[in-house]
């Protein structure tokens, strides 16, 4: 079944530009002009994928960002006008998967909806059908959800209950950069409170344990700004 892909920008101009590239891949498509609308449709309709702009009126982007991760962990790409560092990190730490400046290439752009389309779909089968044994293995680093269990090069390492929180999420979403707060808000099951300091702490005491060499980590990567992820090696 083809990918169903929710684009949301007030720009018709953009709209009409982005669905001659998209249809042309066969692709199913939404259209909204605003972050209500968008939700509106995501809340009736099995999305996929949303190419969500920034500026627009009612709700802007930011905000229908946070709204759609609360319920949802479809691949979010950014567009927007705004080129500087501190606007992309913004939108990257609030959610997003990737944030696209405009003007942009439609080949690229669809080259990135492709990318992000694998990847979801493989760690989507990942979480539905995993392995009998329910072993999510890394390298030599194996972490067993049943059993609760976490071994290095075949030694088990203890972990507190938490530590496996983070790390469990982490491993799940290998190869994506999770930010500080989702990783929170996860794994401690409650609304981030301006602890990033205690994921930090957790982090850094699970690097000690899975890591040969903690300063220069293999499996758990710090994205300055935004958050951590765990290397797909």
């Amino acid at each position: 079944m083809a990918a169903t892909i929710l684009m949301v920008d007030d720009e018709k101009e953009i709209l009409k530009l982005i669905e001659i590239y998209l249809l042309n891949e066969g692709y199913q498509l939404l259209q909204a002009s605003n972050g209500l609308e968008a939700l509106e449709l995501l809340s009736k309709n099995s999305v996929d994928l949303i190419i969500l702009d920034v500026m627009m009126p009612k709700m802007d982007g930011l905000e229908a960002c946070m709204k759609i991760r609360e319920d949802h962990n479809i691949p979010i790409i950014m567009l927007s006008a705004k080129t500087q560092d501190i606007d992309k990190i913004a939108g990257l730490s609030i959610g997003a998967d990737e944030y696209v400046s405009k003007p942009f290439s439609p080949l690229v752009l669809v080259a990135r909806i492709k990318s992000h389309l694998r990847r979801y779909n493989r760690l989507s089968a990942q979480k539905l059908e995993p392995s009998s044994d329910q072993q999510i293995v890394i390298d030599d680093l194996v972490i067993n959800i049943d059993a609760h269990t976490v071994t290095v090069d075949r030694q088990e390492v203890k972990l507190t209950p938490r530590e496996f929180a983070v790390l469990e999420l982490l491993a799940i979403n290998r190869g994506i950069v999770l930010s500080t707060e989702r990783i929170y808000e996860v794994a401690w099951n409650e609304p981030f409170m301006e602890s990033k300091n205690t994921v930090m702490v957790h982090i850094r005491k699970i690097r000690e344990k899975i890591e040969k060499d903690p300063q220069h980590p293999k499996f758990i990567k710090t994205v300055w700004g935004i958050g951590y992820k765990m290397e797909a090696l």
